[in-house]
C-alpha cells in the first residue's frame, strides 16, 4: 500500500494575476509536466496497464476567473487532527488558515492545511495542501475531490492566490493501491469549479 503524503507536484505559486497569455503558458506548462510525469512509468500512479495506452489528462478549458486571490484568516490555535483517507491510515494535520474569496458571484471559503509530516521537512516546511469537494464531483471530475498545492505567503501576507485551473486528482483516481486523504466537509463548495483536471477515463 503506497501512502500519499506527498504533493504530486509542488507548483509555483503566482503572486499577482499575470496578462492572459503569460497564464494560459504557465497553466499549459503546468498541464505538460503533470502529463510527463504520468507517462514515466517511475512516476506515475496509473496502474501497469492503463499505463501502456494512456497519451494525456483531460483537463478543463483554462479559465482565467477561477484564478483567485483569497483572504486569509489563519489559525495558529487549531488542533492537531486525524485526516480520513481511503484506508485505514488517518495522518495528521492541523488547519494552517481559512481562505475565503468570491467565484462566480458565489462567497466560498476553504480550509487550508499542514501536513505534521511535511513541516518537519526543509524541503515541504512552507508547503499547504489544499483539498476539496464541488458540484462537478462524479460528473465532469474526480468523485473524490481534488487537490491543490499552495504555500506559505511570504512576509505574513494576509491573502493566498489559490488556482483551480491546477488543481489535480489524487492518485486514488488512477489506482486503489494508494491511500488517498478524503476532503474534509467543511471543504465542500457550493459552486461547479469547472478548472484542473477531469475524471480520468480509460484510454484504449
Amino acid at each position: 500500500m503506497k501512502n500519499f503524503f506527498f504533493p504530486f507536484l509542488l507548483l509555483i505559486i503566482i503572486s499577482c494575476k499575470p496578462k492572459t497569455s503569460d497564464y494560459t503558458d504557465t497553466i499549459k506548462l503546468f498541464q505538460y509536466e503533470l502529463n510527463t510525469n504520468y507517462s514515466d512509468a517511475e512516476k506515475s500512479p496509473l496502474t501497469e496497464e492503463d499505463l501502456k495506452t494512456f497519451k494525456a489528462l483531460d483537463f478543463f478549458d483554462i479559465d482565467k476567473n477561477y484564478l483567485v486571490e483569497a483572504s486569509l484568516e489563519l489559525t495558529p490555535n487549531a488542533p492537531i487532527f486525524e485526516m480520513q483517507t481511503t484506508t485505514v491510515r488517518l495522518p495528521l494535520y492541523k488547519k494552517y488558515g481559512i481562505a475565503r474569496f468570491t467565484l462566480n458571484g458565489e462567497k466560498c471559503e476553504l480550509n487550508v492545511y499542514q501536513s505534521l509530516d511535511l513541516m518537519t521537512s526543509l524541503d515541504y516546511a512552507n508547503y499547504l495542501f489544499l483539498p476539496f469537494n464541488d458540484n462537478t464531483n462524479g460528473k465532469t471530475s474526480y468523485g473524490g475531490g481534488r487537490f491543490i498545492d499552495l504555500e506559505i505567503p511570504e512576509d505574513g501576507s494576509k491573502t493566498i492566490v489559490i488556482d483551480f485551473n491546477k488543481s489535480y486528482n489524487p492518485y486514488c483516481a488512477y489506482n486503489h493501491k494508494y491511500s488517498c486523504p478524503i476532503p474534509p466537509s467543511e471543504n465542500n463548495l457550493n459552486v461547479e469549479i469547472s478548472a484542473g483536471v477531469k475524471a480520468y477515463k480509460e484510454q484504449h
